[in-house]
């Protein structure tokens, strides 16, 4: 495998969870725009990319390749816990 084709590689690996941390971030901010607008879209696409970022990292290493639905599955939860952490739990709602 060539450099190019490394790069390509690395960037399909890591660009699905980005990418699906934005998408998340979008339609929360949508549903749940006055519980959400204490939390900034960036602060909250920043925390859920890397959330998503370590567990589609963990699940490369787990199953041993990418693109496993059990990954995309923990992504989407550690998407929705990191989101309830930062505006939904109950140290939050204090006020």
């Amino acid at each position: 495998m060539d450099a190019l084709q490394q790069v390509w590689h690395w960037v399909n690996l890591l660009l699905p969870p980005v990418a699906l941390a934005l998408i998340h971030t979008a339609v929360c901010k949508l549903l749940w725009r006055r519980d959400l607008a204490a939390v900034s879209a960036a602060r909250l696409a920043s925390w859920c990319a890397l959330v998503a970022l370590i567990a589609d990292l963990a699940g490369f290493a787990w199953t041993g390749h990418d693109g496993a639905m059990l990954t995309y599955g923990f992504m989407v939860v550690a998407l929705a816990i990191t989101t309830w952490l930062l505006a939904f739990a109950p140290w939050r709602r204090a006020g």
